[in-house]
């Protein structure tokens, strides 16, 4: 039985006959871009996630890039992140010119809150929170400190469409929520897409601004702006996505849930959630001490596996001039080494799903 680590398909065919519907609804209309698709998928999402406004980008990175523009964040500002998640989290804060002071991460895989305090200097303008692998971190905590401080809150959910922290969700929290539709992620397009929320009128205003052009109405620039908006193709597949967006993460925990109760091999480590907060299992990442020897075993079970990531931002070549050595994050570096993402994906099977655990369990390094 051979299994990849993702599978979009299956999520396609199981609401077919309304993507298809809908892709031909939008072909007909001859209205492509910032159309009334648009407009409704910013509405229906932004009311999803309990945001005020929700504006389209083109895709994450937009979404986070721009944040920090509209924000006035850049040269000579630091922003705070966590040293584990993916680059484009940090190139949200490096296009503008601000640097990253990198924290490291607790044991859930999100920045570890009672380490960001002392990161903080004068040059410290904002804090940007990843919720990683779907799960919330914790806002809260991270609100009171953003507060005591004066400093901004950008989260980035581009894996977290819904997980909540006391019950609310993701993206409301600080002043801007940057969202990616990626076609991998639980609310996934069938190309790029992106989308940020602010419960700040101001803001958002001037998002839908930069978006297109900096201009207001047409051929009327105010700013140098750019132009990365959620065509009308995207929001009106994501439409029908969205609709479904509860079904998708509830079968996702239930695939999760799985792993967590049948996994028994001693040599990995399964993931936990934190008290108070929920995660929407974009991945189940588990540490594994002997990695390449269990993708290699994995491999050949025909069990596709990924590594999210295996090259901490602070090691890139991209930010060797931030001159962070190694060693100076050996959490963020451990887990570099040791994380690993098994197959998850809606539409598995019972079958390929118990073939994954027995594959494991019977994995001796």
């Amino acid at each position: 039985m051979k299994i990849m680590p993702n599978r979009l398909d299956r999520g396609f065919f199981q609401h077919q006959e309304e993507f298809e519907h809908k892709a031909i609804e939008v072909l007909r209309s001859g209205w492509y871009v910032l159309g009334k698709e648009v407009t409704l998928f910013e509405e229906e999402f932004a009311n999803y996630t309990g945001a005020k406004h929700c504006v389209g980008v083109g895709n994450g990175l937009d979404a986070l890039w721009i944040a920090f523009r509209v924000l006035g964040i850049g040269a000579g500002d630091e922003v705070i992140v966590q040293g584990n998640t993916y680059i484009a989290s940090v190139m949200g804060i490096t296009i503008n010119g601000a640097t990253p002071i990198f924290v490291e991460p607790n044991k859930y895989n999100n920045i570890d809150v009672d380490k960001i305090e002392e990161k903080i200097t004068e040059k410290t303008k904002a804090i940007l929170v990843v919720h990683l692998y779907g799960q919330c971190s914790e806002m809260n905590k991270v609100m009171e400190i953003a507060k005591k401080h004066k400093l901004r809150v950008v989260e980035d959910c581009a894996q977290a469409h819904g997980a909540m922290d006391a019950g609310k969700q993701c993206g409301t929290f600080g002043d801007i929520g940057c969202f990616s539709f990626y076609p991998s992620k639980n609310l996934g397009a069938f190309g790029d897409a992106g989308a940020i929320t602010t419960n700040d009128d101001s803001l958002a205003q001037k998002v839908r601004v930069f978006r297109n052009y900096g201009s207001e109405k047409r051929y009327h620039n105010i700013v140098v702006g750019t132009n990365s908006r959620l065509d009308e193709m995207q929001a009106g597949l994501l439409r029908i996505r969205l609709q479904y967006l509860d079904e998708i993460t509830k079968e996702r925990h239930e695939i999760c849930n799985k792993y967590l109760k049948e996994l028994k091999n001693k040599n990995i480590e399964l993931p936990e959630v934190c008290d108070g907060v929920t995660t929407v299992w974009h991945q189940f990442v588990i540490r594994v001490k002997n990695r390449e020897s269990l993708i290699e075993y994995l491999n050949s079970k025909e069990i596709g596996t990924i590594i999210h990531y295996p090259i901490p931002p602070h090691l890139a070549d991209a930010y060797k001039y931030l001159n962070v050595p190694k060693g100076s994050l050996p959490i963020t570096e451990r887990y570099a080494n040791e994380v690993l993402s098994l197959p998850l994906y809606n539409g598995m099977t019972d079958e390929e799903l118990e073939y994954i655990i027995n594959s494991i369990n019977s994995w001796n390094k």
